[in-house]
């Protein structure tokens, strides 16, 4: 059955399976911190060491290592000793943290799931906005000043069209002689606010001018342009992978809600919509 293939399918029994899982581990851990005990196990420790090992690109020092026992059998007594103040009851901050965690359950079933490559190509033909490649834009340019005569500029057309070293023409400035391929903002980035948009209508090969920037005029010789495109998946691969988790993972969270949700009666106070 085609349903048997479907991630969303995989998620929501990978995710019955881990929220059981906790359930039924969850009432042991009740009664262990019932007692007067607390035990810091080897799974503990190897935490404790990947965590620092994360941290710091090598593994603690004995000194080190047993700081961070001590540091987490420190916060276990507090936490224990809080509880039983009542100190968690009504806390915001604590019922966050706990919803958080139940969101990172999902997303970590989400994280999990390696989907096949023909769900890949779909979600990029069903969103090609998302992964269509900015157009660019190369070009050379020769700065003339702030404000040029129009003899001058026609001059200066001349010059640079009948030379090779058309790098001698026009004034110094700090701004780039030639521009490889780039986007649009990196464009107005570098010469200001529209000027990117001016270069659409030049012909490419042949300089032109006068073109406007935000420091003066400009000859510009527009040498290669890329329309935008839809790339390959080959090329885009880890991108499409990251937003079909982050949207298949907002499905499954939405569905785990509205299941777990549907075992409780909820009751909600009227809300006036009407203006006073």
């Amino acid at each position: 059955m085609r349903i048997l293939k479907e991630p969303l399918f995989h998620f929501i029994l990978m995710g019955i399976a881990i929220f059981c899982w906790f359930a039924w581990i969850s009432p042991q851990q009740e009664i262990v911190e019932e007692t007067d005990t607390i035990t810091i196990d080897g799974n503990d420790v190897a935490l404790l060491t990947t965590r620092f090992e994360t941290s710091w690109n090598r593994p603690p020092t004995q000194d080190e290592l047993r700081a961070l026992i001590d540091a987490t059998v420190r916060e276990e007594v507090l936490v224990r000793e809080a509880r039983k103040l009542g100190l968690d009851q009504g806390d915001q901050v604590i019922r966050a943290r706990l919803a958080q965690k139940m969101d990172f359950l999902t997303d970590a079933i989400a994280a999990s799931v390696e989907p096949e490559d023909d769900v890949l190509q779909a979600y990029l033909q069903e969103n090609p906005e998302r992964f269509t490649t900015r157009p660019q834009i190369a070009f050379d340019q020769v700065y003339l000043g702030q404000t040029v005569e129009a003899d001058a500029i026609e001059n200066a057309i001349a010059s640079v069209n009948g030379r090779e070293d058309w790098d001698s023409v026009g004034q110094t400035t700090l701004l780039p002689r030639s521009m490889p391929l780039s986007a649009a903002r990196v464009v107005d980035s570098n010469f200001g606010i529209g000027f990117s948009s001016s270069l659409g209508t030049l012909e490419p090969g042949i300089w032109s001018g006068p073109v406007q920037s935000a420091f003066g005029i400009h000859l510009v010789r527009v040498t290669d342009k890329r329309a935008p495109k839809l790339p390959p998946l080959d090329e885009v691969r880890d991108s499409v992978l990251l937003e079909w988790r982050r949207e298949t993972g907002a499905e499954l969270a939405q569905a785990q809600y509205e299941s777990l949700a549907s075992s409780y009666r909820i009751e909600t106070p009227e809300i006036n919509q009407a203006s006073e």
